[in-house]
C-alpha cells in the first residue's frame, strides 16, 4: 500500500514507530498535520500583527475550513472507503488556501504558497500522477485567476504575473512526481528482495530441518567443527556417544577429560591423536579405530574425519564421523579364535598322515603307488603350511626361507597335480616355462601360491576352457601368469580379491566351494619375498593373476 505521501513514508524522527505501520486514518491526518500546524501559526502571526484581518469573513472561513478538514481526517473511516479516497483532502486544501490568500492578501501576501502542501501531496501519493500534475500547475493557477476575473478589470499583465505560482509549483510537483517514482521503484526492488530473501529463508529452513531429520535419523554419530574446535553441528547419535564417554564425576568434561581409549580399550589415547583433535588440527583420515567409554558399556567405534575450506581455500572446520562397530570388532575376535583353535586341532590328524606317508615311502612301494604317496605327502605338506598361514596371518606374521631352486619345475610340478582336476572339470591346461629359470626363493611358498593360483583358475571356469601357466624372466626379476577363460570378475570383486574370507557376488551365487583365503595367503607369500602380486579380469571373459618377485 503506497502512503499517502512520499516525504513521510520513511521513518519520521519525531514518530514512534515507521509510518507505514500506523493505520490509513492516523497516516491522513498525520499528512495533513504540516499544513494545519502551518495554518495555526499562520492565525497566529495575523492575530499578533495584522488584527484587522482576523475580522475578514474569508479568512476566517480559511481558518473555519482548515479546522473541518483536520477533523474530518479523524472521523471519516477511510479504511471502509477506497483507498484512494484520502485525496478529496488536499482538493478541499486547495479551496480552503483560495478563501485564505483572498482574505487574508493585503497582510500577508505568501498565503498562496501553502499550496505547495496540497501539491506535494498529491504528486507523492502515487496514484493518478498524471491528474495530479496538472492539479499541480491548474489549482494555484485557480486560486490567482479566479479572483483576478471575479474583480474585473484584469488586464495581460495581470495574468502573467500571476502564473509564477503555478509554474512553481508544477515544478515542485514534477520533482516530487520523480522523486516518488524513484522511491517506488526502490520500495518494489526492495519489497522483491525482501521475498526472495523470506523465500530463501524457507527453503533454507526446510533443507535445515531436512538435514537434522536426516542427521538424527542415521546411525551414524556426526560432528561438525569450526577452526577453532567449537561444536557447529551434533546429531542425536553422537551427543549419545558423547554422553558414553564422559566420566560419571564431571559433568561437562573438555576432549582431555573424555574417556578416549585405543584399540587395547585400557591406555587412554593420548589428546593431540583422539579423533576431534586430530580433525580440528586439519587431518583428513579414515577408520581410525577408538573405544568409547569403560566397563561393561565401552563401545568400538571407526572415525573418519574430513575438513571444510572456505572460498579462499582455508581451512574451516572439519566433519567427523563415528561408526559403531563393537558387534563386527567382537565378530572379529570370535573368528580369530576360531581359526586359531581349528588350526590348532589340524596339526595333530596332519603330523599323524604324514609320519604313515613316510613309513609307507620307506617300504619301497611300487612306482605307481610311490607317485600317489608323494601326491598325498605333497598336498599333507601344503595344507599343514595352510594351517600354520592361518595362524601366521592371524598374528600377521609369515615368514619364508629362500633358496636357490628351479621354479620352473616348481610350475611343472604344479600343473602335473592339477591335471586329474583340469580333466574332470573339462580345462585344458597347459605350461609355458623354459627349460630351467633358477631364482632365490622359498620353493614350498612358491608352490603354495601356484598351487592356489592354478587350482582357482580350473575351480572358476566351471564351463570348461582354457588355462594357462607361463613363466619368464622380466627385468631382475620373474614373472608368472596364471590365466584362464573362465566366469571372471567385475572392476568392483576384482579390487577386494586379496581381502581375507572375500568371495565374489557371482561365486556365492554358485555352488563353488571355498572360503576366500587362498588369494590373501598367496598375496602375503608373494609379498614377503618382496614381490607383487596383481589381477585382471572381465565378467565372463576370464582372469590372469601375476605376481613378480626378485630373481
Amino acid at each position: 500500500m503506497t502512503d499517502p505521501v512520499a516525504w513521510s513514508s520513511g521513518r519520521i524522527r519525531f514518530f514512534k514507530r515507521p509510518f507505514h505501520e500506523y493505520r490509513l486514518t492516523e497516516r491522513v491526518a498525520l499528512s495533513q498535520m504540516p499544513l494545519f500546524v502551518t495554518t495555526i501559526l499562520t492565525a497566529l502571526l495575523v492575530w499578533a500583527f495584522f488584527r484587522e484581518t482576523m475580522n475578514n469573513p474569508l479568512f476566517i472561513a480559511f481558518l473555519v475550513s482548515q479546522l473541518a478538514i483536520m477533523a474530518l481526517c479523524f472521523l471519516v473511516p477511510w479504511e471502509r472507503l477506497p483507498y484512494t479516497s484520502f485525496l478529496i483532502i488536499p482538493l478541499l486544501d486547495f479551496i480552503s488556501i483560495a478563501l485564505g490568500r483572498e482574505g487574508g492578501q493585503e497582510s500577508l501576501a505568501g498565503i498562496g504558497l501553502l499550496a505547495v502542501f496540497p501539491v506535494i501531496w498529491l504528486c507523492a501519493s502515487g496514484y493518478y500522477p498524471r491528474a495530479a500534475l496538472w492539479l499541480s500547475f491548474l489549482a494555484p493557477l485557480a486560486i490567482i485567476w479566479v479572483p483576478l476575473v471575479l474583480h474585473g478589470n484584469v488586464t495581460g499583465q495581470d495574468f502573467a504575473r500571476s502564473l509564477l505560482l503555478p509554474v512553481m509549483m508544477l515544478g515542485i510537483g514534477v520533482s516530487v512526481s520523480v522523486l516518488t517514482l524513484s522511491m517506488t521503484r526502490q520500495q518494489r526492488e526492495l519489497e522483491d528482495k525482501d521475498a526472495q530473501l523470506q523465500a530463501n529463508l524457507q527453503t533454507s529452513q526446510r533443507q535445515e530441518a531436512l538435514l537434522n531429520t536426516v542427521l538424527d535419523t542415521v546411525h551414524l554419530g556426526v560432528l561438525a567443527v569450526d577452526a577453532d574446535g567449537h561444536d557447529v553441528l551434533m546429531n542425536r547419535k553422537q551427543r549419545n556417544n558423547h554422553e558414553l564417554a564422559r566420566p560419571k564425576d564431571i559433568a561437562d568434561p573438555n576432549e582431555s577429560q573424555l574417556l578416549v581409549f585405543g584399540p587395547d580399550r585400557k591406555t587412554l589415547v593420548p589428546v593431540q591423536e583422539r579423533p576431534v583433535r586430530r580433525a580440528v588440527l586439519g587431518e583428513t583420515f579414515t577408520d581410525y579405530l577408538v573405544w568409547l567409554g569403560s566397563g561393561n558399556e565401552q563401545r568400538a567405534f571407526v572415525t573418519t574425519a574430513r575438513a571444510m575450506k572456505d572460498a579462499d581455500g582455508k581451512f574451516s572446520g572439519s566433519v567427523i564421523a563415528f561408526s559403531d562397530v563393537t558387534d563386527l570388532v567382537n565378530a572379529l575376535t570370535a573368528k580369530d579364535d576360531f581359526v586359531s583353535s581349528v588350526s590348532h586341532e589340524f596339526r595333530t590328524p596332519l603330523t599323524s598322515i604324514l609320519g604313515y606317508v613316510e613309513i609307507l615311502l620307506g617300504d619301497e612301494p611300487e612306482e605307481s603307488q610311490r607317485v600317489m604317496l608323494e601326491i598325498i605327502r605333497r598336498n599333507s605338506e601344503r595344507l599343514l603350511t595352510l594351517v600354520s598361514d592361518l595362524l601366521a596371518t592371524r598374528n600377521g606374521q609369515l615368514i619364508v626361507s629362500p633358496h636357490a631352486v628351479d621354479v620352473a619345475e616348481l610350475v611343472r610340478s604344479s600343473v602335473f597335480s592339477a591335471l586329474p582336476k583340469a580333466t574332470a572339470s573339462g580345462v585344458v591346461l597347459d605350461a609355458d616355462t623354459p627349460e630351467r629359470l633358477e631364482a632365490h626363493v622359498d620353493g614350498a611358498r612358491i608352490s603354495q601360491v601356484l598351487d592356489n593360483l592354478v587350482s582357482n583358475a580350473i575351480k572358476y571356469s566351471p564351463d570348461g576352457g582354457n588355462v594357462v601357466v607361463s613363466l619368464a624372466q622380466e627385468d631382475g626379476h620373474l614373472a608368472c601368469r596364471v590365466s584362464d577363460t573362465g566366469m571372471g570378475m567385475d572392476p568392483e570383486d576384482a579390487s577386494e580379491v586379496f581381502a581375507k574370507f572375500f568371495r565374489t557376488s557371482s561365486v556365492r551365487r554358485t555352488a563353488i566351494p571355498g572360503v576366500g583365503l587362498g588369494l590373501p595367503i598367496s598375496k602375503a607369500i608373494v609379498e614377503a619375498h618382496g614381490g607383487t602380486i596383481e589381477v585382471e579380469s572381465a565378467l565372463g571373459k576370464g582372469t590372469t593373476f601375476t605376481f613378480r618377485v626378485p630373481v
